[in-house]
């Protein structure tokens, strides 16, 4: 039977996958078939090897493909030298395995000997253009690999040499180079380890921008689901499974795969709503490398958790400028994306994930809450009211002479890190992002089959207040819920640490105040 998969290639006749027919359609059309040399550019684990194992089979009708990949080539970048000949071998073998005539394998079996072993490899690429009876691809997997920069800085160099006096009509090469690889090729040496230098120049400007998405839609992954639905005999509601699937991934592949993959092994095959929250649960929870990439990368580069921490704790609403290097960074690892113009979190796993571990990393060394976390669950639903009523407790016991910059900065913060222990291992958070910014954040929280819609904002005097109230019966409405939660952070000394049960502007709508 075939499985969902979350590791390296899926293959149509094991894994259930989404069409890629489109996409390669697409990039068919848009740029092969223009002659263009191009780079996939994406985040870890966003489909990449995929992808091109598609497009190598649509393509090899028309094209004789050559796909090699530089994962496992550390030992090519020692010199020029063993660089292209580490290449003549491989490509020898994709010749050999597109069944090419002997006479050109052969040529491609002979080592590149002598002083100038990259203009020689520059002859072979011309000769076997000019004998194959289909116009010629090159694709490399896994670009970005190379150690040595220069050497594959030189490579592209003579590709685009080659390219250039093609179009000129000087010389016969390959018609399109896709490379493949987290970061762009156009800086390779953009990476982020503090004792590298930034370097952006290559030789790489003859590429055109590769625009095609990769991300899933919910089409894409409800069409997925009813083809297992088919081969399984497994009834669901397809458009609210995908829907809820996309609401958390935003169509990341792998974070898909991996939510499909645990209700089909994990939740009984049960596909429903409260099962694709469970899923999401234990994902948070998982060891992926996915993750390990992310955390390393944030705190690898302070100027880069400085924009993350920037943009989930203070609401900052940072401009999308795609030449700033830590946006780009981020675009590249898949952690943000544009919105509205705006740099946002790219989906709420990331977003979910990095708030727990900023509470981890920032808070629970310095605030520690000493509770018993059960007083707050009664027949396995969440007394939010009592869980409020006692942040408010702790927050004026402990933290009434705490530096009110750092309260007003940290202190919504505080209470996810209150929060957590409560919901752990039953409930979840999010966020939403429409509502982040310095003065006001909606978070939900989703314990059991309830949700708990939470309001904190900061204390601006009592008209603030009261549109901070219409705001929330105005976001209860557009969830169909009757009741959400208002936390006023209050920084004057004179403060009263009130608690309300509030009728909003729509009588069906209950809000219960904390001030804090």
């Amino acid at each position: 039977m075939k499985k969902f998969n979350i590791t390296g290639l899926c293959i149509p006749s094991k894994h259930y996958m989404v069409d890629l027919s489109e996409k390669v359609n697409l990039i068919l059309d848009n740029y092969i078939s223009q002659g263009a040399y191009f780079t996939i550019n994406r985040a870890r684990q966003f489909g990449k090897t995929t992808i091109i194992n598609a497009l190598e089979t649509r393509l090899c009708r028309e094209y004789l493909v050559i796909s090699i990949s530089l994962e496992a080539a550390d030992d090519y970048f020692a010199s020029m030298q063993t660089f292209v000949n580490g290449l003549v071998m491989d490509i020898a073998d994709e010749l050999r395995r597109n069944n090419v005539a002997e006479s050109i394998i052969s040529e491609w079996e002979t080592r590149i000997e002598g002083d100038y072993p990259l203009k020689m490899f520059g002859r072979k690429v011309s000769s076997l253009c000019a004998q194959s009876k289909k116009e010629v691809l090159l694709i490399i997997d896994e670009a970005d690999q190379s150690s040595d920069n220069q050497i594959f800085l030189s490579f592209l160099g003579m590709l685009r040499d080659k390219y250039l006096k093609r179009e000129m009509d000087r010389d016969t090469t390959f018609r399109s180079v896709i490379l493949a690889g987290v970061y762009n090729v156009k800086n390779l040496k953009l990476k982020i380890r503090s004792d590298e230098e930034k370097k952006y120049n290559s030789p790489w400007n003859i590429a055109v921008d590769f625009q095609v998405d990769m991300s899933f839609s919910k089409t894409d992954i409800s069409q997925m689901l009813h083809n297992y639905s088919k081969d399984t005999g497994i009834t669901m509601d397809e458009n609210a499974i995908s829907e809820k699937i996309h609401f958390y991934t935003n169509g990341y592949p792998m974070l898909v795969s991996w939510l499909c993959k645990w209700i089909d092994e994990n939740g009984g095959r049960e596909w429903t709503i409260q099962n694709v929250e469970n899923a999401e649960k234990e994902l948070l929870k998982s060891d992926n490398t996915l993750f390990d990439d992310m955390i390393k990368n944030v705190e690898n580069n302070k100027n880069f958790r400085k924009v993350i921490t920037g943009l989930l704790l203070d609401g900052f609403h940072l401009p999308f400028v795609k030449s700033d290097s830590e946006i780009n960074l981020g675009v590249m690892f898949g952690v943000l994306a544009e919105k509205d113009n705006e740099t946002v979190i790219s989906n709420i796993v990331f977003e979910t994930f990095l708030y727990n571990h900023l509470i981890s990393s920032q808070l629970q060394a310095r605030y520690l809450f000493g509770f018993e976390k059960n007083q707050f669950i009664e027949n396995g639903q969440l007394n939010m009211e009592r869980a409020l009523q006692k942040f408010q407790e702790i927050m004026k016991a402990e933290y009434r002479k705490e530096d009110a910059a750092f309260l007003e900065q940290q202190g919504r913060l505080l209470f996810l890190c209150f929060m957590k222990p409560i919901i752990n291992g039953k409930g979840n958070y999010y966020v939403e992002p429409e509502t982040r910014n310095n003065t006001r954040m909606d978070i939900v929280i989703a314990y059991g089959a309830n949700e708990y819609i939470i309001e904190l904002k900061i204390w601006h005097g009592q008209q603030y207040r009261q549109n901070g109230l219409n705001q929330l019966c105005d976001y209860l409405e557009s969830r169909n819920s009757s009741k959400g939660y208002l936390i006023s952070f209050n920084f004057n000394e004179n403060k009263e640490y009130v608690q309300n049960t509030i009728i909003g502007k729509d009588v069906t709508k209950e809000i219960y105040e904390i001030v804090v």
